[in-house]
């Protein structure tokens, strides 16, 4: 996975029969970058069955990333003050028959039960800031809204740099609300 475990966690809970895989929305673009590299916007989202509390607790159980995000090999939390937490993750990002070992560290601020923002503190992308928010719905689930800009640190092939990365964010948001829906 080239750049969706930036945040996301394993469940916590007890789990439960799967339901059908939740419709995913998903838009790439290719935007400027800082000094005119390529950088990404993703905007993505879907609705589960699980309660907000639940995919909170999916969301904010840093040390479980691994567990079930695509290509990501670990992830730890360093530190903890209050309402942030440093969290490291080191993953793979895959270009057709070419893999790198990417590293970062982040920032999360949790603003509990309802948004997860992340920044870049050091790593192998130039620019990474992304945002969970989890809205409640009357039936009882939970939507889910990712948003993203990522410039990478590396070079991403131009011609299908953004297919890439909704190929990636599409596996990490599938992850994700899978996970979501089995700790409802």
């Amino acid at each position: 996975m080239l750049l969706g475990w930036a945040l996301a966690a394993g469940g916590v809970g007890c789990a439960t029969a799967a339901p059908a895989m939740p419709a995913l929305e998903l838009k790439v673009r290719q935007v400027d970058g800082a000094d005119g590299g390529k950088a990404y916007r993703i905007d993505s989202g879907g609705t589960v069955a699980a309660t907000r509390a639940a995919a909170w607790r999916v969301l904010t159980d840093y040390d479980h990333l691994a567990d079930y995000v695509p290509d990501l090999k670990s992830a730890r939390v360093l530190a903890r003050d209050g309402d942030k937490v440093t969290v490291e993750q080191v993953g793979a990002a895959r270009f057709f028959i070419f893999s790198r070992e990417i590293r970062l560290v982040v920032l999360v601020h949790e603003q509990a039960p309802h948004t997860i923002d992340v920044s870049l503190i050091e790593g192998d992308l130039k620019a990474y800031r992304c945002s969970w928010e989890l809205i409640p719905l009357d039936s009882g689930g939970t939507r889910v809204l990712y948003h993203a800009d990522i410039e990478p640190g590396f070079y991403v092939p131009g011609l299908v740099g953004a297919s890439l990365v909704r190929k990636d964010i599409a596996r990490l948001m599938t992850a994700v609300l899978a996970r979501m829906d089995r700790y409802r």
